[in-house]
């Protein structure tokens, strides 16, 4: 059984108008494993956010069944979801620190009301801040902090009940690039060396690159598309999900783009695509140079994702017609090619 399992959950609110209705969240089937870690990506608006709200249960869905845990919860009595929320940690885009508290105490708190003995709280939050490296801040105040450090804070207290499942909503988009890396590597060992399974709600596609085994896809409240990371990068079938890759990595050139290629060289123009880790870069340029072809490398490039690579690279080739139609060939036998026009 996942450790999370939504079937066929609707939630929405009443509108602006008299007899409107909000579809946040529409018919959505959705399971996460026990250890996965899972990216919800969309624009603003997509129902992403919900979603969080109805898998601690903070919202109450309109229709359909959420299972935590093995629990249903859309017909839990307010205290027995009290008792599941303890097992669902949240960490937040603005951090939501009690500046009144320094680290040691906003790290605290939830044991605190939990009503979890003193010594055994101690002892707790010492462990957290040395998982988070932020033993040399634990009387310090949040206003001291950067942005990473109180990140850094709402994950230890996020973790302080021990609970098994990780909620981050936006938890990045408030933080420059480099600490956004540290943290999304935080992420990673909570996942890794806790066993704590995550949920990513993002806009930004970096972070599902860089931190999420699987991927979903949300728009307009409905899950347009979900499966392995890798798979969504390298042959997204959505719209959406095609607009969402391309803002990491170019496709193949479009007009314009071709056309400002062009005006430079004036070759010819050959996109070569990698979805399969077992050819690499070398074999494919080994088998152009072969043949006495020259190529230059003019738009596109190669991310990782889980560890694998994968990308569109265009490259402009020179030489004797032949020798080059033979190097497409060859190439083409490899990975996939488009010529470009």
């Amino acid at each position: 059984m996942p450790l999370i399992e939504l079937r066929g959950v609707s939630k929405t609110y009443p509108g602006s108008k008299r007899g409107e209705t909000v579809h946040a969240v529409r018919d959505v089937d959705l399971a996460v494993e026990e250890g996965e870690i899972v990216g919800v990506v969309g624009y603003s608006g997509a129902g992403k956010s919900t979603l969080v709200r109805l898998i601690n249960a903070l919202e109450p869905a309109t229709s359909g069944s959420i299972t935590v845990a093995g629990t249903e919860i859309t017909t839990l009595s307010e205290r027995r979801l009290q008792r599941v929320r303890r097992g669902i940690g949240m960490i937040f885009q603005q951090f939501n620190l009690f500046h009144s508290r320094t680290v040691y105490g906003n790290v605290a708190y939830p044991l605190v009301v939990a009503g979890v003995p003193r010594d055994e709280q101690h002892a707790r939050v010492v462990e957290l801040l040395t998982f988070v490296g932020l033993t040399d801040k634990a009387h310090a105040h949040p206003e001291q902090l950067s942005g990473g450090q109180k990140q850094r804070v709402g994950i230890a207290r996020a973790l302080a009940t021990g609970p098994s499942i990780l909620l981050a909503d936006e938890a990045t988009s408030a933080l420059d690039p480099e600490t956004t890396a540290d943290v999304l590597g935080l992420l990673r060992k909570v996942n890794r060396e806790l066993g704590v399974t995550i949920i990513v709600i993002t806009h930004e596609m970096d972070v599902v690159r860089s931190l999420a085994d699987r991927v979903v896809v949300m728009e307009d409240g409905r899950v347009v598309e979900q499966g392995p990371a890798f798979d969504l990068f390298t042959r997204p079938q959505h719209p959406t999900t095609q607009r969402f890759v391309r803002t990491l990595i170019d496709d193949v050139p479009d007009g314009p783009t071709t056309e400002a290629i062009r005006r430079h060289h004036d070759g010819r123009l050959v996109t070569v695509s990698f979805r399969d880790e077992s050819v690499s870069q070398s074999a494919v340029f080994a088998e152009i140079i072969r043949r006495g072809v020259e190529f230059e490398l003019v738009h596109g490039g190669i991310e990782q994702v889980g560890g694998r690579a994968f990308g569109h690279l265009t490259l402009e080739l020179r030489g004797d017609p032949g020798a080059v139609s033979d190097a497409v060939a060859a190439v083409g036998a490899l990975v996939e090619t488009t010529e470009v026009a």
